[in-house]
């Protein structure tokens, strides 16, 4: 990490591609219409699990995974963060 006041240095520019999954979106997104209706056909699953997976896994790629609140203890709240130096 660098140091206060000192510029980041490394890692990906902001906005470049992640060239090492690249080719694997490619490849994915010829097949994206066959997925999709397999991805669908899992949800009539007999199995519970199967479908309950597939289920969320249809609505987080349609609509967006939820967002996660954080909360303070009990669910309400503002977050307390407490960091103790141990010498």
């Amino acid at each position: 990490m660098a140091a206060k006041g000192q510029p980041k240095t490394g890692g990906r520019q902001k906005g470049s591609t992640n060239k090492a999954t690249a080719d694997i979106k490619a490849a994915l997104r010829k097949h994206g219409a066959e997925l999709v209706k397999a991805l669908v056909a899992l949800t009539k699953s007999d199995n519970e699990q199967i479908r309950l997976a597939a289920i969320n896994s249809a609505l987080d790629r349609g609509f967006g995974k939820a967002a996660q609140p954080h909360t303070g203890e009990g669910g309400e709240g503002p977050t307390e963060l407490v960091i103790r130096v141990v010498e």
